[in-house]
C-alpha cells in the first residue's frame, strides 16, 4: 500500500507480473474509486462540456462515452479525461484523483451561471473488470443480457447483486472488460467480493497500480504526471486524434491551431531496450554515450513488459529522430551510466480480437 493524493493505493496483491498475467488471460479487478467524477446538468449540458474539451462530444449519443483532453488557454494539458452523455442535459465526467480539485474548480469556475457542477467522487466506488472473461463475471453476478452488447465506449444501467449501478465498456488496460460505477457504501465491497468469488477458480484475480501501470504501458496509454502534463499539448503527445479544431471553439483551441501550423518540435515515442537495463521516469534520452551528451529528450515511463518479455518504454525526442527504427541512447541522471534503445511501432500490444 502506497499514499496517493490522501488515498492508500495498493501497488500489489499477489505480485505485479502475476496480476498482469491474470488481465491478459483471465480478467483483474481493480478498485479505482479514487478517480473524479463530475456530473454537469444543464440544458446545454454536452454542448457546455464540449467547451472545455478537445474532442467533439456533441456527436455522442445518449449512453455513449468518449475519451479527451482539458486543456488550458495555452493548449497544454490539465488533464485527460473520459466524457459520459447521459442524455442531453446531464454529462458524466471522470477524471486523474490528482487532478479533482483543478478539474472540478476548471468547470465550475467555466460554467459558472450556465450550469450545475457536482462534484459526486465521494459518493462514487469505481470498480474495473478487466480480461478476457470480464463480461462473464458480470452476468454471473447478475447483470442482464444488455451488458455483453453494448460496444466499446458504452455504456448502460444494470443491477449486479442486487444493486443499481452504471456499466461502461471503457477500460485502461487493453483488454475487453468493464467500469462499474456503484453507491459508495458497503455494496461496493460486496460486489468486488462476489465478482473475485466467482472468478477464482477461473484465475480472476485482485490487481493493483504497479499491474495497472504494466498493462497501460504495453498499449501506450498515456498516464497523466508522467507522459501528459501542463507542458505537453495533445499534439506532443500522440493524440492529435483527440483534438477537433472544426468542431467550434474550445479552451485551447487558437494556441492548438498554432501549433498545428507550426508543427511539433518533440515526439512521445515508444522503444525497447537493446541494452540489458530499464529506462524510468526521469532518465534523459541524449545524444551519444560520451560523457559530453546533451540531453534532448526525457524518458516518461519504462519497465519490463510480462506480455513480450522486453524492457519497453515511452519518451520524447526530437521529431527528427522519432522514426520507427531509429536507435537512441538513454541515461540514468543520478548515476550517468547510459544504455541503447531503438524505437519501435507502438501500441506494443494490441489484443486480438
Amino acid at each position: 500500500m502506497v499514499p496517493f493524493v490522501g488515498w492508500e493505493l495498493p501497488v500489489q496483491y499477489s505480485g505485479i507480473v502475476d496480476e498482469h498475467h491474470a488481465v491478459r488471460k483471465a480478467a483483474g479487478l481493480f478498485d479505482v474509486s479514487h478517480m473524479g467524477e463530475l456530473v454537469i446538468e444543464a440544458p446545454s449540458a454536452v454542448h457546455l462540456v464540449g467547451e472545455l474539451v478537445t474532442n467533439d462530444v456533441e456527436r455522442l449519443n445518449d449512453g455513449q462515452a468518449k475519451y479527451t483532453v482539458c486543456c488550458n488557454a495555452k493548449g497544454t494539458i490539465l488533464d485527460d479525461l473520459i466524457v459520459y452523455r447521459v442524455s442531453s442535459e446531464k454529462v458524466l465526467v471522470v477524471c486523474n484523483a490528482s487532478n479533482r480539485d483543478k478539474i472540478v474548480s476548471h468547470f465550475q469556475r467555466s460554467l459558472e451561471g450556465r450550469a450545475k457542477v457536482s462534484d459526486v467522487s465521494d459518493k462514487t466506488a469505481l470498480i474495473a473488470v478487466q480480461g478476457p472473461l470480464a463480461m462473464a463475471l458480470l452476468k454471473g453476478a447478475g447483470a442482464d443480457g444488455r451488458v455483453e452488447e453494448i460496444p466499446a465506449f458504452h455504456f448502460t444501467d444494470t443491477t449486479l447483486c442486487n444493486v443499481p449501478c452504471t456499466v461502461a465498456r471503457t477500460g485502461y488496460t487493453g483488454e475487453d472488460g468493464v467500469e462499474v460505477f456503484c453507491p459508495w457504501n458497503e455494496d461496493a465491497a460486496r460486489i468486488w467480493r462476489t465478482l473475485l468469488a466467482l472468478g477464482k477458480e477461473q484465475g480472476v484475480k485482485p490487481a493493483g497500480l504497479g499491474a495497472r501501470d504494466t498493462l497501460r504501458l504495453e498499449c501506450k496509454m498515456a498516464l497523466y504526471g508522467n507522459d501528459i502534463d501542463e507542458t505537453t499539448t495533445p499534439f506532443d503527445a500522440g493524440l492529435a486524434w483527440t483534438v477537433k479544431l472544426d468542431k467550434g471553439d474550445f479552451v485551447g483551441r487558437d494556441a492548438l491551431i498554432a501549433q498545428q501550423k507550426e508543427g511539433v518540435s518533440r515526439k512521445l515515442v515508444g522503444f525497447e531496450m537493446t541494452d540489458r537495463a530499464i529506462a524510468r521516469h526521469g532518465w534523459e534520452v541524449v545524444d551519444s554515450a560520451g560523457s559530453d551528451a546533451k540531453v534532448i529528450g526525457s524518458v516518461t515511463s519504462g519497465s519490463p513488459s510480462p506480455t513480450l518479455s522486453k524492457n519497453i518504454g515511452l519518451a520524447y525526442v526530437p521529431v527528427a529522430q522519432s522514426a520507427v527504427g531509429t536507435t537512441i541512447t538513454v541515461r540514468d541522471p543520478a548515476r550517468g551510466r547510459t544504455a541503447a534503445a531503438v524505437i519501435v511501432k507502438t501500441p506494443f500490444y494490441k489484443r486480438s480480437k
